[in-house]
């Protein structure tokens, strides 16, 4: 007996069979139930989730001999026959084949004709985005009057080549992409029907490689089946998807737990042997440090069938959130820039050394070189932390001035809040807070977004969760903004008395009776 695939011997013959598409599958029920069916539907989305099927589960419902319902008998002859691809008065066509105006001209010839022994006469257009504009223009006169025994269902994967006045005339149904838990939960129920033995983990990563596609899932399935003798094993899913094992994510995940750089190098000079996909692997990563994030935001938390819990649980015990969440940031940015790095394994291997190196020590800093340069101390002094040069709760005219300025050159700062931070004076530090006063000139700079962002990157550099008042009024300090506008006066004044003295311009003042413009003179930047 011939073998039938997987994907045409599951598919739903009903709407209650459907995977997912619950929208869709509820709109026309209630369609159906209410007798307001219209005469024109259009089914989009992506290859494999269902449109066609959806489609010919509505012709049965609409022509099922036991009447109108959301419900076909799937016993009547009119059932069986669509079914079966053979329904007389159920017209399929593939436009991408039928392009041309001519033939939809003779596909429509027959339409004010009535049905031969069904209800209606339906017309199942897939792939109509293939039709060309005098096709399009053809059919748009009975797509808008159709006769009353006349259904048009049309499928496609790219509804924005349909003319709008298409568009305009159907009852338009988005199906979406399906989830990886839908898809693998579906191949779980599938292959229990057949009796055949799988590994949980080797259907996870099936629909996963399917991207959306329960039709695609099914495919794969079938291959994987021919491949694993008659079984869905996760070495063999790993192999034919061309996918390294978890092992060597896992290791990856352990090494970074533990801060262990050789351990990561190590990790990522093994993959090279493989040859692997290194965007494939980053996105494993990604996954494994989106389980870990869960595990530590819902103790407990289960349902993950590609990674086993204790190691989830482990990592999340062993691993700070500011971590993952820095890892997992890293892991995608890495994944996006893989073009853009000499060759993947280069890529792939900074991606890892970026994670550990911005990786925040103990106190919260991280473990890049310091902006500004640190003083020698004295053999055997104890080392002072950064912010140890700003006193805590001493009043504005106590603080050295220079202290809040060096504070600001040493972190990053978009522009609005660095703008912001400028022209502020610190009046005062005190455990977990600072006071700061916003010159009154430039209160419009402030907005809470720009105060939340200023906590946010002083509290990193500082080691401690920051909150920041700030209160607008006349500066006793100068402000890093009048410093900055001081310094450049100051460079501008010496680089015009410099000019004044110049031998070469007194000998054109001298000689050729020349001026000079002050305002033309420019302070020139240091290299």
């Amino acid at each position: 007996m011939a073998y039938t695939a997987l994907a045409r011997k599951w598919r739903p013959r009903s709407f209650a069979e459907m995977t997912g598409q619950e929208h869709v599958v509820a709109s026309l029920s209630n369609a159906l139930a209410s007798g307001r069916v219209h005469h024109a539907f259009l089914f989009a989305g992506t290859r494999g989730v269902g449109k066609t099927t959806v489609a010919r589960i509505l012709a049965k419902c609409l022509n099922c001999e036991r009447g109108v319902s959301a419900t076909p008998c799937l016993e009547c002859a009119s059932c069986r026959e669509i079914e079966a691809g053979r329904s007389i008065d159920l017209i399929e066509v593939d436009a991408a084949s039928r392009t041309k105006v001519d033939d939809t001209r003779d596909l429509l010839d027959n339409v004010q004709y009535a049905p031969t022994s069904s209800r209606y006469k339906i017309y199942l257009i897939d792939e109509v985005h293939m039709l060309s504009t005098h096709s399009f223009n053809a059919l748009l006169k009975t797509l808008e009057e159709p006769p009353p025994h006349v259904k048009f269902l049309l499928a496609t994967t790219d509804p924005q080549k349909l003319p709008v006045t298409v568009l305009s005339r159907c009852l338009q149904f988005n199906l979406k992409r399906l989830s990886v838990p839908l898809i693998s939960a579906r191949l779980a129920h599938i292959l229990d029907a057949e009796q055949l033995a799988y590994d949980a983990a080797a259907l996870q990563l099936l629909a996963q490689a399917a991207d959306g596609s329960l039709r695609d899932a099914l495919s794969l399935l079938d291959q994987l089946l021919a491949f694993g003798n008659g079984a869905a094993r996760e070495p063999e899913a790993r192999a034919m998807l061309g996918t390294v094992t978890r092992d060597h994510v896992e290791r990856i995940g352990a090494a970074l737990a533990a801060g262990d750089a050789p351990g990561v190098l190590a990790a990522a000079a093994e993959l090279a042997d493989f040859s692997p996909d290194y965007g494939q692997i980053l996105d494993q990563l990604a996954a494994l440090l989106e389980r870990v994030a869960l595990q530590q935001l819902v103790p407990g938390y289960t349902g993950d069938e590609l990674y086993a819990p204790a190691l989830v649980s482990d990592l999340a015990a062993r691993m700070s959130g500011e971590d993952v969440q820095l890892y997992y940031q890293t892991a995608i940015l890495g994944r996006r820039d893989l073009a853009l790095a000499p060759d993947p394994h280069t890529g792939f291997r900074m991606t890892l050394i970026r994670m550990l190196a911005f990786r925040p020590d103990q106190a919260g800093q991280s473990r890049t070189p310091a902006a500004a340069p640190v003083a020698p101390t004295a053999p055997g002094a104890p080392v002072a932390r950064k912010e140890a040069s700003v006193p805590a709760a001493l009043p504005q005219s106590a603080l050295p001035p220079g202290d809040w300025g060096a504070m600001l050159a040493a972190v990053e700062l978009d522009g609005p809040t660095r703008m912001l931070a400028n022209h502020c004076t610190l009046v005062a530090r005190e455990p977990g807070l600072l006071r700061l006063t916003l010159d009154v000139h430039h209160s419009t700079a402030r907005t809470r977004a720009r105060e939340e962002k200023l906590a946010q990157v002083l509290g990193r550099h500082l080691g401690e969760t920051l909150r920041i008042e700030i209160s607008a009024g006349a500066v006793v300090v100068e402000t890093p903004a009048q410093a900055g506008e001081r310094a450049t006066q100051e460079t501008l004044a010496a680089a015009r008395a410099a000019l004044a003295v110049d031998p070469t311009v007194r000998a054109l003042q001298e000689r050729f009776g020349a001026t000079v413009n002050p305002d033309s003179v420019r302070a020139r930047r240091p290299a």
